[in-house]
């Protein structure tokens, strides 16, 4: 046991030294205007909240963080994929672009890709502009499954029958902000995210951020941005400051104005550049898939970024951003509270659910131990698995069906984290995904025994996805395993799987 955390407090300090974290100015909330309590109810509420595991949460009130808690065996070193968050950072290089004359909001989205036009080009493809793929409104019904059949993704969306009047209907669609990616590639010369890095991202020191690649060689653009949250804190204090950081002006007033605004009538409250408006007066945010969300209000000086898995549509916990939080704050700085104090002890504390049962089950043990157990084919292109214990750390030694193999440490009330083989389980599946991502991945491990069970949860803590596992042993004398798997992004759709032991 000495030996894996050991490991696992190395593997920290390595992740630590590379991470932009602890570089946004701290504060007590009350210096802030924040009750301390307001926080403890909201992370309290969010962290019990059903069908949802947080990753991460920050809250700024004047430039400064004032609440932040990384439930475990999440941190503040990991990076988190942003799924449609992504969407805004790209309308970020639009405007910068923009702001540069290289581009304006009317020019044709035709006109930067004649060699991909189809044989007969259609008035209302002709007429499509980039201001049509900001506000989702460019006339093509989305095609979500494009990604993942193809490689020639502009080429397929410029082919697409343009059903209504480009600006007229609101049609939420990530390829189209795929191609405005595409078109600030083929202005500048640069990938989106080198762009950014160029004009936003070094101005702002953020290094450890990576954007999947499509196969045509762009930055997706509508999801794919891997980024550690206190540089989304970041990105968003430069927006609540109006493209302003420590002096500089990275962005237009002008730009950020626009991009936040109301552009389209796209959700229950309208949709700007990219950007969500939201219930609460002058709040704007961008908004990912599972809930990963950069929330701007400017009415109360608040950045609030919020990374997790979650089931719900996202209105409970906006709601009570919304609702409960926002309305406990103050216009001036409040009194020191003892409430502080808990704050502090219980940002430390959270984490996330381990697995029920005991340490061991040596009756089980001794029937699998070092024995290979044949996988049929799923979804995560596992092969194989073999089980040893000692004394209180499991270790699973995975081999997928390409022939790679790790061995995952499992903690017993305690998360084991190591490094994969590969690549962590995705819920969408575009082609060549993994171009442009860095790597490693890391998984981190927490088990449990009831009788002849073996509970697992498994977290991919610098990505987004969890497996929470059962080992049914109850008839390996008959050299036959049950393996009951789901994930955090299906719904927890359960699947079953009968295994043999070799």
């Amino acid at each position: 046991m000495k030996k894996v955390l050991f490991s696992f407090i190395l593997s920290c300090v390595a992740l630590v030294a590379v991470a932009q974290t602890e570089e946004l100015p701290r504060s007590t909330p009350e210096q802030q205007g924040v009750p301390s309590k307001a926080l403890i109810e909201l992370f309290d509420s969010l962290h019990a909240m059903p069908g949802t595991d947080i990753h991460s949460m920050i809250v700024m009130r004047h430039g400064k963080v004032v609440g932040e808690f990384y439930p475990a065996p999440f941190g503040p070193e990991y990076q988190h994929t942003q799924y449609s968050s992504s969407k805004t950072l790209v309308s970020m290089a639009v405007g910068i672009v923009i702001d540069e004359n290289r581009l304006r909001l009317e020019d044709r989205v035709a006109n930067f890709f004649i060699d991909y036009l189809p044989d007969t080009v259609s008035v209302r493809l002709a007429d499509m502009t980039v201001r049509d793929l900001l506000t989702m409104t460019s006339g093509i019904k989305p095609d979500w499954a494009m990604r993942s059949r193809g490689t020639e993704w502009i080429r397929t969306f410029l082919s697409k029958p343009v059903i209504n009047e480009p600006g007229e209907v609101f049609a939420y669609d990530s390829m189209v902000t795929y191609m405005l990616s595409a078109i600030v590639q083929k202005v500048t010369g640069k990938k989106t995210l080198d762009y950014l890095q160029e004009k936003l991202f070094t101005p702002m020191n953020i290094t450890k951020v990576n954007w999947e690649e499509s196969p045509e060689g762009v930055n997706t653009g509508g999801w794919g941005l891997h980024i550690q949250s206190e540089s989304l804190a970041k990105v968003g204090q430069m927006w609540l400051q109006q493209g302003e950081w420590e002096g500089q002006q990275l962005i237009s007033k002008e730009w950020i104005l626009q991009m936040s605004a109301k552009q389209a009538n796209g959700g229950d409250y309208g949709y700007g550049f990219q950007t969500w408006q939201c219930a609460y007066p002058t709040a704007v945010r961008a908004d990912g898939a599972l809930g990963q969300y950069v929330i701007v209000v400017p009415e109360k000086d608040v950045v609030i970024v919020l990374t997790e898995a979650s089931f719900t549509n996202g209105k409970p916990q906006r709601g009570l951003i919304w609702n409960k939080f926002l309305p406990a704050l103050s216009d001036e700085p409040l009194p020191p509270s003892a409430d502080y104090d808990l704050l502090v002890k219980k940002q430390s504390s959270y984490q996330l659910e381990i697995p029920a049962g005991k340490m061991s089950s040596p009756s089980a043990v001794k029937k699998i131990a070092g024995k290979k157990i044949v996988i049929p084919e799923n979804r995560y292109g596992w092969s194989e698995v073999t089980f040893t214990q000692d004394k209180d750390v499991v270790s699973m030694v995975i081999t997928k069906r390409d022939g790679t193999s790790y061995t995952q440490p499992l903690g017993y009330k305690v998360w084991c984290t190591e490094t994969i083989e590969g690549l962590p389980p995705y819920s969408i599946n575009p082609v060549d995904w993994h171009v442009g991502l860095e790597g490693p991945f890391y998984a981190s491990g927490c088990y449990g025994w009831e009788k002849r069970k073996l509970n697992i949860n498994l977290h991919y803590v610098n990505w987004v996805s969890s497996l929470y596992m059962e080992w049914d042993f109850s008839k390996s004398e008959d050299g036959k395993v049950t393996w009951t798997v789901s994930n955090n992004y299906l719904k927890n759709k359960v699947e079953s799987f009968d295994c043999t032991i070799e």
